[in-house]
């Protein structure tokens, strides 16, 4: 689809005034009549957009492109093969390559489309929340926003003790990994600040330097390939299958992480389809050739496969510097893997204060003297300190969470997808790039990955449902106080923007669900 899609008819953010609700709901239930709905405004209630400093404003600031959204979507789902030695220990080399190359594209592919389609439909901060928003109304948008934002935190929160394993060779004892891990959660949080399209150019050399020792290990690796290694069985023990699913799909989830960033890229709906085709192939591909020549040019057992044995096999292969550069490869990745889901739940939290959801503290915004970015500043912050708080967590214990709460979502986030395409509201909703399958087809494409997430939330220990369990229960009774904090205006909510949010999907088709919360 050709044609240029116009986006900006509707009131770009720096103009609209953020208001405390005086409503009890953010839907506006005449706004079908009356037009866009007006919000009450006094001196007590109104909020000015936040100042940009040195006059510069948000609509000035720049837009993700292709290659940056390729790069900040490789970071959110995958970020190089590094953590996926523990497939191989589970399970064995045979089912960790096949795992590799086909759930990038049975799982990958179902959500990339569902993405790509609603991104481009409901374009603007938020992502998910807005798509479940729309199509079941608040109090689904908002548990939606729960599970997927501490998923996002708790997923984020692995990488700091990632670094750490790689890096106890050179500096080994519990003290210092403690203080690499508080210290990067710190630190790299700042990069954030210098705004998104930082980040993106950032996640691209991050990339580029992670990704080349495994493209020389591959090249080094071919003479010497032995394929009857990738038959290679565990001995002693049985396959470990939850530790195996696990740890497939932490490192291959998230493929709708960057969509809580729609409102900063540009031309959302050309750039998120073609961004996802291209990072479908990228990640399978950077898993799967580094995971075949490791395991073809070595004799290690798979038992023996941990969390960074690819640095040493990369040193087997071709030598102590490539081992160094591996190593440093991986911390390099863990940063690109940082920043960029720091970024997509810092949005997410912005997009969900835009809705009404959470108080218009999270949506403020801080330019910075480096650049003319508005960083969301506050919601970076939180992010970060939600994110240390749990981040001396058990590694195992930090996956099984993420991707229990990471499928509470996802099968909710497919729920309104198809709603959306079969009721008379949702049809009615322009889609400038269109998934070009039927209704039924689309239910049979996301019942496969849909089928993989009742197993993953099947599978998951006691202890991790009870945790789940707690963080939803917690999540339904935050979208009650907020309800409460707007209806007595004891905070302040951006309802000027949920209204326009609402009004939009209104023009294209008939009110919300009646009775949403």
């Amino acid at each position: 689809m050709e044609q240029e899609i116009q986006l900006n008819q509707r009131p770009s953010q720096p103009q609209q005034q953020v208001a405390a609700g005086g409503e009890e709901e953010h839907h506006v239930a005449d706004t079908a009549k009356t037009g866009p709905a007006t919000t009450p405004r006094d001196n007590h209630q109104e909020e000015p957009p936040p100042a940009a400093a040195g006059g510069g404003v948000h609509g000035q600031r720049s837009k993700l492109t292709l290659l940056q959204l390729v790069f900040l979507i490789y970071f959110e789902v995958a970020g190089g093969p590094y953590g996926a030695e523990k497939a191989v220990s589970a399970a064995g080399p045979l089912f960790a390559l096949l795992g590799f190359l086909v759930f990038p594209f049975a799982w990958g592919v179902p959500v990339s489309l569902v993405t790509a389609e609603l991104a481009a439909a409901l374009p603007g901060n938020g992502g998910f929340v807005r798509w479940a928003d729309a199509a079941f109304g608040p109090l689904a948008g908002s548990l939606l926003g729960t599970w997927k934002y501490l998923s996002c935190v708790i997923n984020l929160a692995a990488f700091p003790p990632l670094v750490a394993d790689y890096l106890a060779v050179a500096a080994p004892g519990s003290r210092a990994r403690a203080g690499a891990v508080a210290g990067m959660t710190i630190l790299l949080s700042f990069l954030n600040y210098a705004g998104i399209s930082i980040v993106g150019w950032a996640a691209v050399a991050l990339a580029a330097v992670s990704l080349a020792p495994f493209a020389l290990m591959t090249a080094m690796a071919a003479p010497r390939m032995r394929p009857r290694r990738w038959a290679a069985t565990v001995e002693g023990k049985r396959r470990d299958w939850r530790l195996f699913f696990n740890t497939i799909f932490w490192n291959l989830n998230y493929w709708d992480s960057a969509s809580t960033m729609a409102g900063e890229v540009e031309r959302p709906e050309r750039t998120f389809p073609r961004a996802l085709a291209v990072a479908v192939v990228l990640i399978a591909v950077s898993y799967l050739l580094p995971l075949m020549a490791a395991i073809g040019a070595t004799d290690v057992p798979p038992e023996a496969w941990e969390n960074g044995y690819l640095a040493d096999a990369a040193g087997t292969i071709g030598g102590r510097w490539l081992k160094y550069w591996t190593e440093a490869g991986a911390v390099l990745s863990s940063v690109g893997l940082f920043e960029a889901q720091l970024s997509s739940g810092a949005f997410q939290l912005l997009g969900m204060a835009e809705l009404g959801l959470l108080p218009s503290l999270f949506a403020a915004r801080a330019t910075t003297r480096c650049c003319s970015a508005a960083t969301p500043w506050v919601a970076i912050a939180a992010s970060a300190a939600v994110s240390l708080a749990v981040s001396f967590l058990g590694f195992d214990d930090v996956v099984a969470t993420a991707n229990l709460l990471y499928s509470l979502g996802t099968l909710l986030e497919f729920a309104a997808f198809l709603w959306l395409r079969a009721s008379r509201r949702g049809a009615a909703i322009k889609r400038p790039y269109r998934v070009p399958l039927p209704l039924p087809a689309l239910a049979a494409v996301c019942a496969v990955p849909s089928a993989f997430l009742v197993y993953v939330v099947a599978v998951a220990g006691w202890r991790v449902s009870a945790v789940a369990a707690g963080l939803t229960a917690l999540g339904v009774g935050w979208h009650g106080a907020m309800r409460v904090c707007r209806s007595k205006k004891w905070l302040r909510f951006n309802t000027a923007v949920a209204a326009d949010h609402h009004h939009h999907l209104q023009q294209d088709g008939d009110a919300p669900p009646a009775g949403s919360v």
